[in-house]
């Protein structure tokens, strides 16, 4: 009788250690947006025909600053989506963004044949930009931005031209750094006079 309450009591604990388990992940999912941008069916020779398969690229981002994108192959297409997500999250990086909602300057990015413009706008733009790099940013978290595509449609190739374009941003308070002076410093020649709110912004 007594290993039979010990073995109850053992059951609850496992099962709550699960619950506890399955909590983090479900705070884990809600931290990340996740966009799928493209799904391909594909096929690998082999000697006795074909293996299909699927191969998909999904972005995922916070919202918040952080960016990052995956691929992933498998036979079935939510498995190759879930294989995505998981190297997206392994290759997350972060974009200092203005007023945490456009960027803080224009800036070209480029990766093969794919070439990309990206614009900072005023408030109320909204996003002006292509299926792929449209969920770039949207996970990352800008609300304003103008943005065009001057090279391949591949959206394999938009995806790694516009995270190039977004990892060369540089925030004021970086060049700051860099230079040993102040924020205000920096900016006083684009607001005439190093305007306060300007500064916290940045």
């Amino acid at each position: 009788m007594a290993r039979e309450d010990r073995q109850e009591r053992g059951d609850r604990g496992d099962r709550g250690r699960g619950r506890g388990r399955g909590s983090a992940e479900r705070e884990e999912r809600d931290e990340f947006v996740d966009k799928l941008v493209a799904i391909n069916r594909v096929a690998k020779v082999v000697k006795g025909g074909k293996n299909f398969g699927f191969a998909a690229l999904v972005v995922v981002g916070d919202q918040k600053g952080r960016v990052g994108y995956g691929k992933g192959k498998a036979r079935e297409v939510p498995e190759a989506i879930r294989k995505a997500s998981q190297e997206a999250k392994r290759s997350l990086v972060r974009i200092p963004l203005r007023e945490g909602r456009t960027l803080h300057h224009d800036v070209a990015g480029r990766w093969g044949a794919g070439k990309v413009v990206l614009r900072a706008a005023p408030p109320g733009t909204g996003i002006i930009a292509g299926g792929p790099m449209r969920a770039v940013f949207e996970t990352l978290g800008v609300h304003d931005v103008v943005a065009k595509s001057l090279g391949s449609s591949n959206p394999y190739n938009m995806v790694r031209a516009t995270i190039d374009a977004l990892q060369a941003q540089t925030s004021p308070r970086t060049i700051a750094a860099k230079r040993g002076k102040k924020v205000s410093e920096i900016l006083g020649n684009r607001t005439g006079g190093g305007d306060q709110s300007t500064t916290d912004a940045a």
